[in-house]
């Protein structure tokens, strides 16, 4: 009887083992693994049904498990520097948990891999482009005028713009798309907001921070660029409008402005029929600037 009370017990506790799964998301970066005698697959799409066999598996059995992005890049260093045999499975166990304490994840929800990777890819964009544009914001330094942290300074206005553009929007969800060009990359940065049953708006508390970054970056460093936001409400035509970034501030589009980019082709330069059931439109009033937060000079 206490041999099989102890077997229930482990069973329940197995279920409360949180696990992590380090993923090879691309041929490109399987191959590379491949390297390494310990790593027995030789079939990237074989790899990935077996994953999902592991996950389903985990998840019928009330196990939690987090996909993480594994680098083989990453990992080979990350081994010379502890030391570790890369051949040996403990050592990928190793940097798998490192992951999932530093690495851009997300949990396993049942979903397809196929629409699981694109999902874990983006996260991993989103990390990366914050930690970039942070690097960035904190390289400013402090005014040689007033002593001021530039890079602070921005990231407060940024915060207040925000603030604003959302608080100004149509009601609906909103999609906002923010981007930087400048050397050495054009920085992209999205961000969603959907409306609660209380008519409020629910943020991504890590896409919010990502997207914050990136205008302040534009607007510190002064670099071209734009912000856009689409409102969508049932039963209404979408309305599109946004700003460019110039000389670090906010200038609002005409609706005519918002129309042509909209209806031309990036690559080409050809003009493409507009989207039905959205109107393109001039910004809202964001108020006067000259009294938000932030470093002017």
């Amino acid at each position: 009887m206490a041999h099989t009370d102890h077997q229930t017990m482990r069973r329940v506790l197995r279920r409360e083992i949180a696990g992590t799964i380090g993923l090879l998301t691309d041929v490109h970066d399987f191959r590379a693994m491949r390297r390494y005698r310990s790593f027995t697959f030789d079939d990237h799409a074989t790899y990935l049904k077996q994953v999902e066999a592991v996950l389903k598996a985990r998840a019928a059995q009330g196990t939690h498990t987090t996909l993480a992005l594994f680098d083989p890049e990453d990992y080979a260093a990350y081994c010379a520097e502890a030391g570790l045999d890369p051949e040996a499975p403990t050592s990928r166990t190793r940097f798998t948990a490192e992951l999932a304490s530093t690495g851009p994840t997300i949990p396993y929800d049942g979903r397809p891999l196929a629409t699981l990777v694109p999902a874990l890819v983006d996260e991993a964009v989103r990390q990366a482009t914050w930690e970039y544009a942070t690097i960035l914001l904190s390289r400013l330094g402090p005014c040689p005028t007033c002593g001021e942290d530039i890079g602070r300074a921005a990231f407060t206005r940024a915060s207040d713009l925000l603030v604003r553009i959302l608080d100004t929007a149509p009601p609906g969800d909103r999609h906002l798309v923010c981007s930087v060009s400048g050397p050495p990359d054009t920085l992209v940065s999205v961000l969603n907001g959907d409306r609660d049953s209380d008519g409020g708006i629910r943020l991504d508390e890590a896409e919010a921070l990502e997207f914050t970054s990136v205008l302040a970056l534009g607007l510190a460093t002064r670099s071209p660029g734009g912000l856009v936001l689409r409102a969508s409400a049932p039963d209404t035509a979408d309305r599109v409008y946004g700003w460019r970034l110039r000389s670090g501030g906010l200038e609002p589009l005409t609706a005519s402005e918002v129309f042509d980019a909209y209806c031309t082709d990036v690559e080409s330069g050809d003009i493409i029929s507009p989207e039905p059931g959205v109107d393109y439109c001039s910004p809202p009033d964001l108020g006067d600037e000259t009294t938000a937060p932030g470093h002017r000079h």
